[in-house]
């Protein structure tokens, strides 16, 4: 088995041909007998029911094949906007991204997103642009969508094919041409190959060659192919390609033990499965391992010599029972994982999707979903005796998707859960029935709203009875502008209030983010920690996390709160002749629109709509436009709410505005009942 490891993804929208391409990758290597197929439902890397029944990857898969003396770890991704959840944690598992693109669809918008958060994630891509063969294939087409996505340039290293031909063929580009084109794209990019450009001079193969791999690896240069992964047409291409070209495990290694779960899923034989990348260091059957989650991170502002006391959440410690590695579409018993590759740990009840292993690592965000809307779950056959043992499961599935976030307090009668869309719900609906034999009914979707606070302004409570207590606790809350999400700042000096005192407030000021003023998650605001006071004898390590929800609830109240409605960015191809009805409905919807762009017969325009209003545009255009016009969405952001309601979003628990309620609460003495 080879040393040299290649982890990548196989990311695009919907029906662009991951899993096709991904079978076709498995049986060129001989991993498979026979390519499998999606519509037939027997895809390797698709084992689940609902995906065999509806054709579609809802959960991403891996595989592996032997290339050339490399091994390469594949992750199959879901392509629906739905299951964006799944390719947000697989892009920290990976080396590079495989990007897909249909030669006849073209750029979709969740494609889109995909190539922006690689840029955010500065993760190296290849674009690899399929169903050449089919009517309509237009590769100059894809190609200047993708220059109006990414600044990136864009190097094909295959000759472009005669479309009209009925059996297309690919090949790469030979070493004289690949110099030439290596020296104009890099030419932008590159010193070596800008002195070559200007003096009227090709760079020598072996050192364009260089320059490509290198450019690549610092993601400043994207390489491009084309084919037809139905026909295998250009699959044998790309291995090659990929291999001499794209960074391996190497680019990425660390020293230490080091790696990220980037998937969690629960087998009934083997309990809680922990798909593992590892970046760096070993582990083995037995090993006791420390597990991180990212939001263990303390962020320690204007750090000072004597601040050394902050405390920090130590790991969770658990040990590993077994170890499975990916040998083709099978995991097989392996006892060991080494630096760069990937495996499945068994053994690690604690864990959770996103969780570091070994040491805490940070890059750059990839953010690609954005749940907007929230649904309430209560038993099919409406038995509430059997509301614990939902909330249990939909507690499990959280783990794997923690996106649903699902929510339920004893003694309430409904379970909530956040949601992308209606598949989503459906996938969720025959997941629950097929592993854990429950029924779900789900409530008519509802918009999830956020809030902020209205102006500057204190947030301060004191803490001193009844006794032994003693916390005091002032905040400063300071607007910004919409995405800026939220800051945390201040340190005092720890003979006024101890560090671990703060770290407590900074914990329990983070959890008071989940409920503002009318129930809504909390954004777009900076809190700075003014002042605080501990008692060196009546202080109870506990006191903070009962003193700081009071001090951030009268902070909003002093404030104010503002409530944010999510917004969707629709993007609509449609027959000219009805841009006029089509704009009338975004009007109606609240929506902003661009000029519209007109191409012989056809429109094309993009508007900003309210999710709250846009909920059954799809269906509505549709029916305006008999099935002609194409729609895409995808998320645009949050902007104040302009409808003048009001958005209650009723809260769990007791609020800390009840100060008499809350503290009893806090302390244990009140349950609510």
């Amino acid at each position: 088995m080879s040393d040299l490891f290649h982890n990548i993804g196989i990311l695009a929208h919907v029906d662009a041909g991951k899993t096709t391409l991904t079978e076709q990758l498995l049986y060129l290597a001989g991993a498979i007998r026979q390519a499998g197929s999606v519509d037939a439902g027997t895809a390797s890397t698709d084992s689940l029911s609902v995906e065999k029944q509806r054709g579609i990857s809802v959960r991403t898969a891996a595989a592996s094949i032997e290339w050339k003396g490399t091994k390469i770890n594949i992750i199959d991704t879901p392509g629906h906007v739905d299951f964006a959840g799944e390719v947000e944690r697989a892009l920290s598992a990976l080396d590079y991204a495989v990007v897909i693109v249909s030669a006849v669809e073209g750029v979709r918008a969740h494609t889109e997103n995909i190539i922006k958060s690689l840029d955010t994630a500065k993760l190296p891509r290849f674009i690899f642009v399929n169903k050449i063969d089919r009517a309509g294939a237009d590769i100059d087409s894809v190609i200047d969508d993708l220059k109006k996505v990414s600044a990136q340039p864009y190097l094909m290293l295959s000759d472009t094919p005669d479309l009209s031909q009925e059996q297309v063929e690919v090949k790469l580009i030979d070493s004289n041409k690949l110099a030439a084109q290596a020296t104009q794209v890099l030419a932008d990019i590159n010193d070596e190959a800008a002195d070559a450009f200007l003096n009227d001079k090709t760079l020598d193969f072996k050192k364009a060659e260089e320059l490509i791999k290198a450019e690549t690896a610092a993601c400043r240069l994207t390489p491009v192919l084309v084919g037809s992964a139905k026909f295998s047409v250009g699959v044998k291409e790309l291995a090659d390609t990929l291999v001499k070209y794209m960074p391996s495990a190497n680019n990425r290694a660390t020293d230490g033990l080091c790696g990220i779960i980037y998937k969690i899923e629960h087998d009934k034989t083997l309990g809680k499965v922990s798909h593992i990348r590892l970046f760096g260091g070993e582990i083995a059957n037995r090993d006791e391992i420390e597990l991180y989650s990212p939001a263990d991170k303390v962020v320690e502002d204007n750090l000072t010599d004597d601040s050394s006391e902050f405390e920090k959440k130590p790991p969770i410690k658990e040990k590993v029972s077994q170890i499975k590695k990916i040998v083709g579409a099978k995991c097989v018993d392996s006892g060991i994982v080494k630096s760069g590759d990937i495996a499945a740990v068994c053994g690690l009840p604690g864990a959770k999707a996103g969780h570091f292993v070994g040491s805490l690592v940070f890059s750059d965000s990839a953010r690609l979903v954005h749940p907007f809307l929230r649904v309430k779950v209560t038993p099919a056959d409406g038995d509430m005796q059997k509301l614990p043992e939902l909330a249990g499961a939909l507690s499990e599935l959280s783990d794997e998707e923690p996106y649903l976030d699902a929510k339920w307090e004893n003694g309430q009668k409904e379970i909530t859960i956040n949601t992308t869309g209606k598949i989503q719900l459906e996938v969720l609906d025959n997941i629950l029935k097929d592993r854990y034999s429950l029924g779900a009914a789900f409530s008519k979707p509802t918009v999830i709203y956020k809030e902020t606070p209205s102006s500057s302004g204190f947030g301060f409570a004191h803490y001193t009875m009844p006794k032994p207590c003693w916390a005091v606790v002032k905040f400063k809350f300071e607007p910004m502008p919409r995405g800026y999400g939220v800051s945390y700042h201040g340190r005092l000096p720890s003979n006024q209030c101890f560090y671990r005192y703060q770290s407590h407030i900074r914990t329990s000021f983070n959890s008071c983010l989940e409920q503002g003023l009318h129930g809504w998650e909390v954004t777009d605001f900076k809190c700075t920690l003014v002042d605080g006071e501990h008692h060196n004898i009546h202080t109870h390590p506990l006191d903070f996390f009962v003193c700081t929800p009071m001090a951030f609830m009268n902070g909003m109240v002093e404030c104010g709160s503002t409530i944010l409605e999510p917004l969707l960015k629709i993007k609509i191809t449609a027959p000219i002749e009805l841009s006029g009805k089509i704009l009338s409905e975004i009007i109606k919807m609240g929506g902003e629109y661009d000029t519209p762009v007109n191409h012989s017969q056809t429109v094309w325009l993009e508007a900003i709509v309210p999710v709250a209003t846009s909920m059954d545009f799809p269906t509505r255009l549709a029916v305006l436009s008999s099935g002609k016009a194409v729609l895409s969405q995808s998320f645009y952001g949050y902007r104040e709410c302009r409808d003048g309601l009001e958005h209650i979003n009723p809260r769990r628990g007791v609020n800390p505005l009840d100060r008499s309620k809350w503290i009893l609460w806090a302390r244990g003495a009140y349950t609510g009942e």
